[in-house]
């Protein structure tokens, strides 16, 4: 049985076998993206005797819906299990005319920050590049018929970097006109900053919206927060943005998660402007959101302004990640740890 929404899937050889026009496999692709088909059953304008012969050999969903998790706010979120038993977390958020979703592509991690849920276990696998299309649709259809998803950021379980030959050919299809159609400058990859990754990534495709997760602005502490960064190092980390930079001409952004008591003093925030130094770059302020079971706290109102004033006024860009979806446990790893394994609920009809 093959799974319709990796882009591996046969889907062409096998219409050309049942001697359908080549144009059946754009119609196809046409209720899967645009039409978001549940089954081919929905796929009205093909035959029927077709419809049952593809139901007989692809799945359109190879994952199941276990929770599906709405705040006030408008945020959903989705905990997935995967055709393994393993499971994964995507997210929806609205914000004004946005429709951000937020994606996984791994189960679990290896980068070890000891702040996030995802990682606490460590790494399983690798999604495939359906298993990271397939959140796409699911949480395509969590939206009214008139809406799209206008942005996409990878920055659920799992560090992308870790695995580009899975995720760039998903998010080939996210762009593709006859895919989802979302542009390349709304796509967005967070990463911890693997070199050798944005490297890769400044080679073959530097289109991408990079966001660099820094969290401390000195390797000491930096390691403490980021174990992987006792391997590569923040000097590494940077020169390899800068190269992306230039490749891509695109301004970088680092991601800087505010922990109460160790990383929002002032001094850490004039290392912070030190280490950027004059570059062209956005903060991404993102308050801490505790986590259940994690010794760290969430930082006061005065230390997070006071941190936000002192990079303003140096000259840096500064956003601040406002809260969505805090009340469903919508940050990253959170359902999928306190949602106990449960039989998964059938899919859409």
């Amino acid at each position: 049985m093959h799974h319709l929404l990796d882009p591996s899937s046969p889907l062409d050889e096998r219409l050309a076998a049942l001697g359908q026009p080549p144009w059946r496999a754009k119609a196809v692709r046409r209720w899967l993206f645009g039409g978001r088909a549940a089954s081919f059953d929905d796929m009205t304008d093909l035959p029927r005797a077709l419809r049952t012969a593809l139901e007989g050999e692809f799945r359109i969903w190879t994952t199941t819906i276990v929770t599906h998790s709405r705040a006030d706010d408008g945020t959903e979120k989705l905990l997935l299990a995967l055709h393994d038993g393993q499971r994964i977390e995507c997210v929806l958020l609205r914000d004004q005319e946005r429709r951000t979703v937020c994606i996984s592509s791994q189960v679990g991690c290896a980068m070890g920050c000891v702040f996030c849920a995802s990682g606490i276990d460590g790494v399983v696998r690798n999604l495939t590049t359906g298993e990271i299309l397939e959140q796409l649709a699911r949480l395509a259809r969590l939206l009214p018929p008139h809406e799209r998803i206008s942005h996409v950021v990878v920055m659920g379980m799992g560090e992308p970097l870790a695995n580009l030959d899975r995720l760039l050919p998903a998010l080939a299809v996210a762009q593709d006109p006859e895919g989802f159609g979302i542009s390349q400058r709304r796509i967005t990859i967070s990463t911890v900053g693997l070199p050798q990754g944005i490297d890769r990534l400044a080679a073959e495709n530097p289109g991408y919206h990079l966001a660099v997760s820094l969290h401390a602005a000195n390797d000491d502490l930096r390691t403490r927060l980021v174990p992987v960064n006792k391997a590569i190092g923040l000097e590494a980390v940077i020169d390899a943005a800068d190269r992306y930079w230039e490749a891509s001409g695109r301004r970088l952004t680092f991601e800087y998660v505010l922990l109460g008591g160790i990383n929002d003093s002032a001094g850490d925030a004039r290392e912070l402007v030190r280490l950027l130094g004059r570059r062209a770059v956005l903060v991404n302020v993102i308050p801490y959101n505790a986590v259940a079971g994690l010794p760290w706290q969430e930082p006061s109102a005065a230390s997070r302004d006071r941190f936000i004033d002192l990079l303003r006024a140096s000259g840096m860009n500064v956003q601040v990640r406002r809260r969505k979806g805090a009340r469903i446990d919508a940050a990253c790893g959170q359902l999928r740890r306190i949602t106990p394994p449960a039989p998964a609920a059938s899919p859409p009809a």
